[in-house]
């Protein structure tokens, strides 16, 4: 298995975290309870909750293209760029959500620009 499929395997379980510390933060507001229902009546999330919310949805913006470049990758077309960009980009989203659920602005923007990096150096490198 090449790095950028292991790293991709490896990134399921970012995932995870991501929608786990989601739903906990979700639960730990509203109740177990009240997440069984339907959540017509949904009162306002808190700031956690929010940015919790935020950071998946940025995850799932941004998760598809890392998906292509490792599987391209993987392909035949992977190089030390593509393992770089790959373990770059796992790496940032790593470190992004604890960031951005606790409301660290600048470093978590800055967090964010070497994810985006990661991924244009995996295009670069299943590009050239």
């Amino acid at each position: 298995m090449t790095t950028e499929l292991t790293l991709l395997l490896w990134s399921t379980g970012l995932y995870a975290l991501y929608i786990g510390v989601q739903s906990t933060l979700y639960r730990m507001q509203h109740g177990v309870e009240f997440a069984a229902t339907e959540r017509d009546d949904e009162p306002k999330p808190n700031a956690m909750n929010q940015r919790a919310e935020k950071a998946l949805r940025n995850l799932q913006e941004t998760y598809p293209v890392f998906l292509a470049l490792a599987v391209v990758a993987a392909l035949g077309r992977g190089d030390d760029l593509s393992v770089w960009g790959s373990v770059i980009y796992l790496v940032a989203r790593v470190v992004y959500l604890p960031l951005y659920v606790l409301g660290v602005k600048y470093i978590r923007s800055l967090v964010w620009t070497i994810s985006a990096v990661g991924l244009i150096v995996m295009a670069i490198g299943v590009a050239f």
